[in-house]
Formats: C-alpha cells, sequence, structure tokens
C-alpha cells in the first residue's frame, strides 16, 4: 500500500498541481484527489507512472522514503565501502556470443533508418531481458544499468571496439532527421551456430515486435518496464524483476499473474 501522505508531500516538493500529476497517469483529477486523499488505491501501473514524475524509483514510492533517506538510513547500519566501477571483463563464451547475435541484428534491421546506437541498446535489453522473464535463462546474459535515455548494455563498447579492431564491424557516423545518429554496418555475417532454434525464433519476435520504433518510442517503452523502474540511475538493473512486470511490457503468461504483484507490493 502506497502511503497517501508521501504522494502530498512529493507533488507539493515538486510544485506540482493535482490536476497535471491526474493528467500524466492517466486519471481525473477527482480520482486523483481520492489517491492522494487515501480513499482510492493506485494501480501498479499508475503506480509506475506516478514515480516517474516524482523521479522515483518504485521501491521508494512504495516505502514511501526518498533516495536521500534510504542512503542515510543504510549509511547508519553498513560501514562505507569503497565505491567500486561496474566491471566490463567479458567472459569469453559470453563474448563470442554477444558478438554474433549483434551481427545477427545488424544484419536483420541494421539497414532501417531509424536503428541506431540508441535502439540497438534497447533492441538487446528486451531480447535479453524478455527471454529471461519467458525461459527463466540468460540468452546473452549482458549486464545493463539505468540511465535517463533507458536500458543500456555496458559492455557494448568494448565489444564494439574489439570487433572494430577485427574488422567484423565498423561505426558509421550519420543523421537522422535533425539528432546525430551512430549505426554500425556488419563486415561478416553472424554465426548463428552459437544459438539455438528457440533463442533465433526469440530475437526474431523482438525484432518483429519493436525495431521499427523510433529511439523515442523505445526509450518510453522500457521506461515502463519494472525493471528500469524500480532501479535506481547508474545501478545494475537486475534479471530478476522482470518476473514483476506490468502488462505494458510482459511478455510471460502468468496463471497467478496478481499474486506475483500483490507479494511484490508487500515485500516492501
Amino acid at each position: 500500500m502506497i502511503k497517501h501522505k508521501f504522494l502530498l508531500e512529493m507533488r507539493k516538493g515538486n510544485n506540482l498541481s493535482q490536476a497535471y500529476v491526474a493528467k500524466e497517469i492517466g486519471v481525473s483529477r477527482q480520482s486523483y484527489m481520492e489517491i492522494e486523499k487515501g480513499a482510492k488505491e493506485l494501480t501498479l501501473s499508475q503506480a509506475e507512472k506516478i514515480a516517474g514524475v516524482f523521479h522515483l524509483s518504485l521501491e521508494s514510492l512504495i516505502s514511501g522514503k526518498k533516495i536521500s533517506d534510504m542512503e542515510i538510513s543504510f549509511q547508519k547500519e553498513i560501514k562505507k565501502e569503497p565505491i567500486q566501477e561496474i566491471r566490463i571483463d567479458v567472459p569469453q563464451k559470453n563474448l563470442k556470443k554477444f558478438k554474433e547475435v549483434l551481427l545477427y541484428v545488424l544484419e536483420k534491421v541494421g539497414s532501417k533508418s531509424n536503428v541506431g546506437m540508441t535502439v540497438l541498446y534497447k533492441l538487446l535489453y528486451f531480447i535479453d531481458f524478455d527471454y529471461y522473464e519467458k525461459f527463466e535463462e540468460q540468452l546473452i546474459g549482458a549486464t545493463y544499468i539505468k540511465n535517463h535515455y533507458g536500458p543500456t548494455p555496458v559492455e557494448f563498447k568494448k565489444i564494439v571496439e574489439i570487433m572494430e579492431t577485427k574488422g567484423e564491424l565498423e561505426t558509421v557516423k550519420s543523421k537522422y532527421f535533425q539528432h546525430d545518429q551512430t549505426k554500425y554496418l556488419p563486415r561478416r555475417e553472424s554465426d548463428i551456430s552459437v544459438l539455438n532454434a528457440r533463442e533465433i525464433k526469440h530475437i526474431d519476435e523482438v525484432l518483429s515486435r519493436l525495431s521499427d520504433m523510433s529511439a523515442k518510442e523505445l526509450s518510453d517503452y522500457s521506461h515502463l518496464d519494472i525493471p528500469w523502474l524500480g532501479t535506481e540511475n547508474g545501478k545494475v538493473i537486475k534479471y530478476e524483476a522482470v518476473f514483476y512486470r506490468a502488462p505494458e511490457t510482459s511478455v510471460r503468461i502468468y496463471n497467478e499473474d496478481k499474486k506475483r504483484i500483490k507479494e511484490y507490493l508487500l515485500s516492501f
């Protein structure tokens, strides 16, 4: 249950009107007033949207604590340790699979005018996270962090550098409407022997569903995803969070969908 007093504090703290917040989450002002008074509960979809309006993670919204409050509490209980950078050393097996999936994706949709670096980031994210939700196994198993524009694969730039050095890939700077765009041209065919039939079918389905979206459309879509919503900026997005996805991004049919969501909300 989300604390209605916290909603009131956050709205006033951000100098937002009830009408503005209501419009952002898709309800009438009267309905939002009832939510803020505690007379009506937010749905999970509405909670995700309002967390975005207040620039909070979903966990922060549910717990009723701002990030700064959570950090203070955390520091009192645990000794401060040096901040470590996210490692981008890629095991050889994963490197091979990442390279071949990237080349395969580029062969399939890389020539589309909308498919630049930003779109590729999101396609790889949904290839990985959708597969994990459906089959509870990793496909590429890349590491993704949360940033303002959506999930970013940490290993991507390092792997592209390796592939360019070997002549497997070429980076091209271009324009997409008024925006600068980075595109990638494959210089060899992908070796799909590293993928099984189920993985290939899954990649094709993701590309069919998402590859025509613009960078903004895909970024906005990724911002609806619970794994992204529930992660602090700059932190690693956890694969396990896919099992709490809302219907907007979920790709798996759950027999106990409502029970899973309820358990997730009650865990805070």
